[in-house]
Order: structure tokens, then C-alpha cells, then sequence
């Protein structure tokens, strides 16, 4: 039974990005708020985000951590929207005062996908010829295949889902990586040649599940919200943000994760790569699923203790370099 929550009386209005992607998971956040509140007026507002303007530049090297957030973020704050929706992978583990994680929403497949150029069809991941050019943006993708497959190329691949599968049909790369989630999301599922066991790639922190954010005051908004909350997934991604927030990493670096629950136990998997992908560094913790932030927090200093400190401080120094040119 979902809990019964009077509905506000005022119009309820909720931010969000301009990507179909963005788009997608907001419409479904307002279809299903509206559902539980038939009598209450739900609002999208979009904003495009520093994120989805600057596309000729890989992300690691611009360096904002709330590089798709911070617009949506504003917004709240300044009273022009009441709630914001997000991929949770995007946003960064420390929030900005007066704005809180108030809803984690159920996840989708949280796995990375390889999508093919049509040449390659029957070809696998690990089947790809040497010198395949794999399109990625993301470090933490990159420094995993590339520990696990160093005879293939990797280049750089920005925009919006279409963007990049255009990119790919038209031969600029012989593969891509994307999220099975925003595939799925979008109707692209055909798309997925392969889903990427999670031995060969770590999912990105949160990724698969919306976070809902809101101002940490709002009562009424917080109460409504709670009809979309999924304990067994909030479990499992504050697990993986307590891991991120206490290696100190944006959601730029190449640290990967995968959570499973049973029954109370919640078991999360971290990693640590360097960009080439020759140092890795990977661990396990079991522990209660109410103890989820805990479980993250000792399996980063295990990590740390096996050199993951070490490790992302040469990748942050690269980038810094990388930043000044």
C-alpha cells in the first residue's frame, strides 16, 4: 500500500533537463506523482544545464562536478521550481546547503552496453579485432576495458543518446558504450548488442536509478515524494554515493560499483583503476542493507588501504594538467 499524503494545494513544479532522456524520466515522475495526487497540478519546467551546452569538450576536463545539476539546482533555491529530477549517476554526492536527496526512485538495469556498428555484428566485446575504435566520455568505462582489452582503441564521444549513435552509424567508431537504463528508457533496447558483465565494467554510482532532489525544508513536497521512493534501490545507490563521497570522487573519475540485496544483507562491489587501466584495485563488504551508508564508507578505506588514494590522486593531478592547456 502506498501511504496516503494530503496533496498541496499550490502547483507542484518540477525541473528538468531538455534531453529526450531528461525529458523521458520527468514525464514518467509527473505521470506517476499525478496518479497518486489526481487532484494536484503537476508542472516540467527545462533548463539546459552547463552540461548539455558545452559538447566539444570531454567531461573530465571541464572539472564541475554538478556539471548537469547545477542550473536545476539554482532553481530550487531561488524558488522556481519545487523539485528537481535527475539520473542519480549525474548528481554529485554532496549537495549544495538547503537542497536534499528526497526520493530514490526504483532502478533499471544499472549495467554498461556495448552498441555495434552494423559491420561488427557478430562480434563481442572481447571478439573485437585490435585497433577497434570504442567510443566512450566516461573515465571510469574507459580505464576498466582498457585494463581488460589494451589492444583496443578508445576516443572520446560527447552529446545526447541519438547524438552518439549517429556518430556510430555513420563509422566514426566501430563501437559505443551507453547505459542499458537510458537504452531501455528510450526504446532503444534493440540497440543493446551486449550487456557488459559486471567483472569486465563496474556501473557508474547510482546509475540505472532516478534521485529526486528538493529543498531539505519542505515537508510537503518531501511527504508527496515518498509514493516513488524503492528502499531496496535507495539502499544499494547510498551505499555506492558513501563510497564515492568518502574516496573523494566526482562522478569524473573511474571508480565503478555493483550492489545486490538479500534478504537484509547488502553486498557492494568498488574498483579503482588508473586511466591506462594497468593498476586496479577491487574489493567486496557484506553487511546489513539498513546499514548501507556504513558499508560504503569501510569498503572506500579498504580500497584506500590497497591504494586506490594513490591512484586517484595521479588521475586528478592529470586532469588539473589536462585543465590547464
Amino acid at each position: 500500500m502506498s501511504p496516503i499524503v494530503s496533496a498541496p494545494t499550490r502547483t507542484v513544479r518540477i525541473g528538468s533537463r531538455k534531453s529526450q532522456l531528461a525529458l523521458v524520466q520527468t514525464y514518467w515522475v509527473q505521470e506517476q506523482l499525478q496518479k497518486h495526487y489526481p487532484d494536484c497540478t503537476f508542472e516540467v519546467h527545462t533548463m539546459s544545464t552547463q552540461g548539455d551546452k558545452i559538447l566539444d569538450v570531454a567531461l573530465a576536463k571541464i572539472g564541475d562536478k554538478g556539471l548537469f545539476t547545477k542550473e536545476l539546482e539554482v532553481g530550487m533555491l531561488q524558488n522556481e521550481t519545487d523539485l528537481a529530477v535527475h539520473s542519480l549517476k549525474d548528481l554529485p554526492t554532496n549537495l549544495p546547503e538547503g537542497l536534499i536527496l528526497g526520493c530514490v526512485s526504483e532502478r533499471e538495469n544499472p549495467a554498461d552496453a556495448l552498441v555495434v556498428h552494423e559491420k561488427h555484428k557478430d562480434k563481442q566485446l572481447e571478439t573485437l579485432p585490435a585497433g577497434a575504435v570504442i567510443g566512450t566520455s566516461s573515465l571510469r568505462r574507459l580505464a576498466q576495458l582498457r585494463h581488460h582489452y589494451p589492444h583496443l582503441e578508445f576516443k572520446d564521444i560527447r552529446g545526447n543518446l541519438n547524438t552518439r549513435l549517429a556518430k556510430l552509424d555513420e563509422g566514426g567508431y566501430d563501437a559505443i558504450i551507453l547505459a542499458v537504463a537510458g537504452l531501455h528508457r528510450l526504446g532503444m533496447s534493440d540497440r543493446i548488442h551486449q550487456v557488459i558483465p559486471a567483472e569486465i565494467s563496474l556501473h557508474a554510482v547510482g546509475q540505472g536509478a532516478l534521485g529526486i532532489e528538493c529543498r531539505a525544508g519542505d515537508t510537503e513536497i518531501l511527504n508527496l515524494l515518498k509514493v516513488l521512493e524503492h528502499t531496496p534501490t535507495a539502499q544499494r545507490c547510498y551505499a555506492e554515493r558513501a563510497l564515492l563521497r568518502t574516496l573523494e570522487g566526482g562522478c569524473q573519475v573511474p571508480i565503478g560499483v555493483n550492489t545486490t540485496i538479500e534478504g537484509d544483507q547488502l553486498t557492494l562491489t568498488g574498483m579503482v583503476a588508473s586511466l591506462d587501466g594497468k593498476q586496479l584495485v577491487k574489493d567486496t563488504i557484506t553487511g546489513p542493507a539498513e546499514n548501507a551508508e556504513q558499508l560504503g564508507i569501510e569498503l572506500a578505506h579498504k580500497l584506500r588501504e590497497q591504494g586506490a588514494q594513490e591512484i586517484l590522486a595521479e588521475i586528478f593531478a592529470q586532469i588539473q594538467r589536462e585543465q590547464k592547456h
